[in-house]
């Protein structure tokens, strides 16, 4: 590792932060779906669905975070296609700094800007009637959790911005991801769905890391469905983690 990467990642991390800042309707952008199916499941949909709790915006919240959190990592894949495609990175490279900081400025630049819009959502949620009985530790997991999830899937996001061939590619991805959390226990309990979509619903990452929040968040025990969700999000980060790596040497060869 180069002796100066942290300070190459800083400056990394601080030139993509200000494309951000610059341009705040993307973290708007991400944040106008969750907020709006938030809004008709909740107003809409929300009487008709027996989950067995009186306030449904504190069951479908965790899902709508996930939901904003994959949407929100499809940027990552762009800013990362338009740095490549205008021949950035290779001007990174040609001056003497950390090569990896490169990548790494943008993967925290994600994590930055989901946070963002995590919290933004949290608090349309709390004006809704979201409400937790959670204490300090049990939000800090769900913090750390969602960290996780953000980290894994941008790695995913890394690897499809370094990998397409154009804009469209470059995001076309987080649309499976998008959709994900609603063949899980994120808007239904899973027990109503026929057999098949139970049991992949059960079976998916998204439902585990639902679960999990669900259960911090409302103070109720967590059981397995921690340890299930951690180690998703960790082996999805790590998997993507070692193709991202291996894309961005290709590119910089």
């Amino acid at each position: 590792m180069n002796e100066h990467f942290f300070s190459d990642m800083s400056v990394m991390l601080g030139r993509s932060m200000r494309h951000i800042l610059r341009s705040m309707d993307t973290i708007f952008t991400v944040c106008i779906t969750p907020i709006a199916m938030m809004l008709l499941f909740v107003y809409v949909f929300g009487g008709a669905i027996q989950t067995g709790t009186d306030n449904y915006v504190n069951y479908l919240l965790p899902g709508i975070l996930l939901i904003a959190i994959a949407s929100g990592i499809s940027y990552t894949a762009y800013r990362l296609f338009l740095d490549k495609q205008r021949g950035i990175i290779e001007r990174f490279h040609s001056m003497p700094i950390s090569r990896s900081a490169v990548l790494w400025g943008h993967v925290l630049t994600s994590v930055v800007s989901n946070v963002i819009s995590v919290v933004v959502i949290i608090l349309v949620a709390l004006i809704m009637g979201f409400r937790s009985s959670a204490g300090v530790l049990s939000w800090l997991a769900v913090a750390g959790i969602l960290v996780l999830f953000t980290l894994a899937l941008t790695w995913v996001a890394a690897i499809a911005g370094l990998s397409a061939t154009s804009v469209e590619g470059a995001s076309v991805f987080s649309y499976p991801l998008i959709f994900l959390p609603f063949i899980s226990s994120a808007f239904v309990p899973t027990e109503t769905m026929p057999s098949v979509v139970r049991a992949f619903a059960e079976n998916q990452p998204v439902t585990s890391i639902v679960e999990t929040i669900r259960a911090l968040l409302s103070s109720q025990p967590v059981g397995h469905d921690i340890w299930v969700a951690i180690a998703w999000c960790l082996g999805i980060l790590i998997v993507a983690y070692l193709f991202a790596v291996r894309a961005y040497k290709r590119k910089a060869a």
